[in-house]
């Protein structure tokens, strides 16, 4: 097999970084979407268009760091994210409003905060390591405006 040099020289931990922030981008970006299809909530619509932006300019980001270092980046989210999407997808209405945010707000900006938090501490190589650092704050501030609207949908539970 004929890797390039670069693709050598990152650690399988940064590799794993970036598969793992490939998918979780496009996990947020299709629930998103499905959230800008079926939503009637203005909080909701609103976070979703700020999600499929914000997460799009972060996709072109990762791409260009994985492909100048010879990463194939997956296309889908994981098997376990597109099973939560068909979950959400079956959802109408305000139960389909309580899943969104807590599922593709709350929850898995949790994980990707501290998937950014993990290879900004600890990646090994200096550009993905700064990628992580500078999305960060990005990701925080998606995880804070997520829990204020999943308090309020889901506040009659």
């Amino acid at each position: 097999m004929n890797i390039p040099a670069h693709a050598r020289d990152i650690s399988m931990s940064d590799k794993r970084f970036l598969k793992n922030a490939a998918e979780a981008g496009n996990f947020e970006i299709e629930g998103s979407k499905l959230a800008l299809a079926k939503s009637k909530d203005a909080d909701i619509l609103r976070f979703a268009r700020m999600m499929t932006d914000d997460h799009a300019q972060a996709a072109l980001k990762l791409k260009d760091l994985a492909t100048r270092r010879g990463v194939e980046l997956p296309t889908e989210p994981s098997l376990v994210q597109q099973a939560k999407l068909k979950y959400l997808e079956m959802r109408e209405g305000v139960k389909f409003d309580k899943s969104y945010a807590t599922h593709i707000g709350v929850s898995a900006h949790e994980q990707a905060v501290k998937l950014f938090e993990d290879a900004a501490e600890d990646a090994t190589d200096a550009d993905i390591k700064k990628f992580a650092a500078d999305t960060l704050p990005v990701l925080k501030k998606h995880l804070e405006e997520a829990k204020r609207i999943d308090i309020r949908v889901n506040q009659d539970d």
